[in-house]
């Protein structure tokens, strides 16, 4: 048990830095899973959002909505998505799919 809590402190750690937050967030979506990506978004919200308190305030949603939209069995609206990773300095971008 220690282990794990160990392994998730120091996800948690690493993901306060923007940059691995977002690379950690694209390789959730290139999973193609949604509730992976969602566990992963809760994982970022948790390392930069300060709390999910906090974090209701700062993107105007429920707390309980947050916690939600962010279980593996969320269906986020876009503009829930938008405030929430507004929220936490990060955006969602489109890119050309890589030919196959």
């Amino acid at each position: 048990m220690a282990t794990s809590k160990s392994y998730t402190k120091e996800l948690i750690r690493e993901l306060k830095d923007p940059r691995e937050a977002a690379e950690y967030l694209s390789t959730a979506l290139e999973d193609g899973n949604m509730e992976v990506f969602l566990l992963a978004l809760k994982d970022v919200a948790e390392a930069l959002g300060g709390g999910f308190s906090k974090l209701s305030r700062k993107t105007r949603l429920n707390r309980e909505n947050l916690y939600r939209m962010l279980s593996e069995k969320g269906n986020p609206e876009l503009r829930s998505m938008g405030a929430l990773l507004d929220a936490l300095g990060l955006k969602l971008t489109i890119d050309v799919k890589k030919a196959s």
